[in-house]
């Protein structure tokens, strides 16, 4: 739990940099001055005022981490060093202090880069081998009955009656599906692990992609009710993403819900966003699991659910693309996951 909490934060201060870096150098200064108020120790207050800068150099760019680093030494000059409140930086001690905090800048920077290189690597190779074994476990079990069916149905097709025939058909073309369906979520989460899925915007209708998915399922029934509110907006997506990603979440919550329960899906406008509640009536999602459902390769029952552990993910990771949201909500029963779309303004 700790771990996934402290991976969005570390995500949210890299991707507001100016704001982390100011709020870093205010607490510095704050604990500078209250502790040289009521202790009197400038080593303290010096080793406070590096530390954020280290702080600094850890989780953004070398050019902040030196902007903190002139900022400080500034500062320590100017508020903590006699005479007070009065910025003389050309003595000998007051260059050397400038010097180390440009050092400590420089030195952590670079080993903050260094780790960040070695941890991409890393967790990329971690991507490589969790591919290897899913693609080795997971591709067998539709080959497996592909090759199994139609070879009984050569072996057997003189014995066999038509709608024996026509079942082993049903059955291999079930699989089929089931096996592309596998190929592309894995080759869309590749694309999006490596920051390289690429595409364009049009205007689209919702609804529309909405029916475009279900009509995707092989049943003629696959026991989802719409419910939708008659006016809404279009909106700019790419359409056989979107598509993608609510096939998912849809065939997630079909695989999870009793055969005897409807899915429902409710489609609606709130505030600047289009929303798509999916609802099943299964066994519902762990508070523990609300996140790790969305992680690669994550099964909430790895023993019996067969899946690939691929499909939420990658319908996270294209939502996320299209600055949209995909969350787990609570409910009553079963299990709800909430996909969140940006009306563009034009559009509002």
């Amino acid at each position: 739990m700790t771990s996934s909490i402290a991976a969005p934060m570390t995500q949210y201060w890299r991707s507001h940099p100016t704001f982390f870096t100011g709020i870093v150098l205010v607490i510095a200064i704050f604990s500078s001055a209250f502790i040289d108020y009521f202790a009197g120790s400038t080593i303290a207050v010096l080793l406070i005022l590096q530390l954020a800068v280290v702080a600094v150099a850890l989780q953004c760019n070398a050019n902040f981490a030196y902007f903190a680093a002139v900022f400080e030494a500034t500062s320590f000059n100017f508020l903590f060093t006699t005479p007070r409140y009065s910025l003389q930086m050309f003595n000998l001690e007051d260059i050397l202090n400038l010097t180390v905090f440009l050092l400590v800048a420089l030195t952590t920077s670079k080993l903050a880069e260094l780790y960040r290189r070695q941890q991409a690597a890393l967790e990329q190779a971690q991507l490589r081998n969790s591919i290897l074994l899913s693609v080795s476990h997971d591709l067998r079990t539709p080959l497996s009955t592909i090759i199994g069916t139609l070879t009984t149905l050569k072996e057997y097709m003189p014995k066999l009656s038509a709608s024996q025939k026509t079942e082993l058909i049903d059955s291999a073309a079930a699989e089929s599906h089931r096996l592309h369906q596998y190929i592309e979520n894995l080759l869309q989460a590749t694309k999006l692990q490596h920051g390289a899925l690429k595409f364009n915007l049009d205007e689209a209708n919702l609804r529309e992609v909405l029916q475009r998915t279900i009509a995707r399922f092989q049943t003629a029934q696959p026991r989802i009710k719409i419910h939708s509110e008659p006016e809404l907006p279009p909106l700019m997506i790419c359409s056989s993403l979107i598509e993608q990603a609510i096939f998912n979440v849809l065939d997630n919550a079909l695989h999870y819900s009793p055969t005897s329960q409807p899915v429902t899906v409710n489609l609606y406008r709130h505030q600047d966003m289009l929303r798509i509640d999916i609802q099943d009536l299964g066994q519902g999602i762990a508070p523990s699991q609300k996140e790790a459902i969305f992680e690669l390769f994550y099964r909430q029952h790895p023993s019996t659910d067969g899946g690939a552990g691929l499909g939420l993910p990658v319908a996270k990771g294209i939502i996320i693309a299209h600055n949209g949201s995909l969350s787990a909500e609570n409910v009553a029963q079963g299990s709800l996951i909430r996909i969140a779309l940006p009306i563009t303004k034009e559009n509002v």
